[in-house]
């Protein structure tokens, strides 16, 4: 168990457990290996006020050396910590278990997806390396090329092409 001094880690790094939240929160952009920018929302924060939110979508984050996928993200720009909503992680069939000063939470099939403690100002947070895109190192791209020669040969048809 690693303890987290949240004033030396990245901000984008955490994120919080929040058994108040009805949904997970991110105020970062770049975070998101996927984002929908045309679903609109508000959220409706504990002091009453309001904020607006710009997208919902996934990301991709690095727990111990594994890769999570958490879906339904919401984009709040002006949100300053990100959020974890148990509530939502309980509807897509996890079992959060708090025992003993940790945070466990499991998959119905694959087990133990994360373990953490409990910080010193009695929060539970996540120290998570968020994975923005897939690695595109090694990656291979190879285009069907039918298309380019369909036009170069006069738009012959495709049959004529396989002739040739």
């Amino acid at each position: 168990m690693a303890y987290v001094d949240d004033k030396k880690m990245n901000m984008e790094d955490l994120w919080y457990l929040d058994s108040g939240s009805s949904n997970h929160m991110c105020g970062k952009k770049e975070c998101f290996s996927y984002l929908d920018a045309s679903f609109r929302d508000s959220v409706k924060l504990g002091n009453n006020s309001s904020m607006a939110v710009y997208g919902k979508g996934n990301i991709r984050l690095r727990v111990n050396g594994v890769d999570q996928i958490i879906t339904g993200v919401f984009y709040v720009p002006k949100l300053k910590n990100n959020l974890l909503s148990i509530g939502q992680l309980l509807q897509k069939g996890l079992t959060i278990v708090f025992q003993l000063g940790k945070c466990k939470i499991f998959h119905p099939k694959r087990g133990l997806l994360m373990e953490y403690g409990m910080s010193s100002n009695r929060m539970f947070i996540l120290l998570a390396e968020s994975q923005p895109r897939e690695s595109t190192c090694f990656n291979t791209v190879i285009e069907d090329q039918t298309h380019l020669w369909h036009c170069r040969y006069g738009h012959l048809n495709f049959q004529g092409l396989k002739t040739l």
